[in-house]
């Protein structure tokens, strides 16, 4: 978070990238404690759930974790508060109103403005604010929007991307796989590329 910015050097843009995908790996990794899959004991997953939602932009956990459970026992119907009907922005939007507050904003400005008197404010734009909105889209497309956009004839109304394991891991951490997800949801995300394929159509 010192490095001094030049946007003529590619390792900037590489950073961004790099830090990007962590930031979606701290999500996924809230999404597995959900699920209890993150530690044996239950209060293992769930202050891991806390500190996880808590660094990715100040969420609160019980709320994501009533909400993602939400989407599970309704998925792609009125009721899952992950679905809409609608384009590829709109339902952008809509995600991102159902789960964000007044109060994460808030929080999130605090944290920045403390954050400036020990880093440079290029640097915390560039390497902490960016990289978290662009794991938002990340998280919303691989995870879903591709999974759950259209219609799908089988009983848990996803699909899987192509079967292939590196692209896997890079867009997503396995969640392209995502009729498997819901096929075995105490699968942590490291273990799902070696769930069964869905059955074919």
């Amino acid at each position: 978070m010192q490095w001094q910015v030049d946007f003529s050097n590619p390792l900037l843009y590489l950073f961004i990238l790099l830090q990007m995908h962590l930031y979606t790996g701290l999500f996924i990794t809230a999404h597995d404690a959900m699920h209890g899959s993150v530690a044996p004991k239950p209060w293992i997953n769930k202050a891991v759930g806390f500190a996880s939602t808590f660094l990715y932009a100040s969420f609160w956990y019980p709320k994501l974790y009533t909400k993602h459970h939400q989407h599970h026992n309704h998925v792609h119907t009125h009721e899952d508060p992950d679905y809409y009907d609608g384009s590829f922005f709109k339902w952008y939007v809509q995600f991102i109103k159902n789960y964000l507050s007044v109060w994460q904003i808030v929080v999130m400005a605090v944290v920045f403005n403390v954050l400036k008197l020990w880093i440079p404010q290029a640097n915390l734009l560039l390497f902490w604010v960016a990289p978290s909105l662009l794991s938002t889209l990340q998280l919303f497309y691989f995870g879903t929007y591709l999974p759950h956009k259209g219609e799908h004839h089988n009983k848990h109304q996803s699909r899987s991307l192509a079967r292939n394991h590196v692209f896997a891991f890079f867009s997503c951490y396995f969640f392209g796989y995502h009729y498997e997800h819901h096929e075995s949801p105490w699968l942590p995300w490291w273990k799902l590329w070696r769930a069964p394929e869905p059955p074919k159509a």
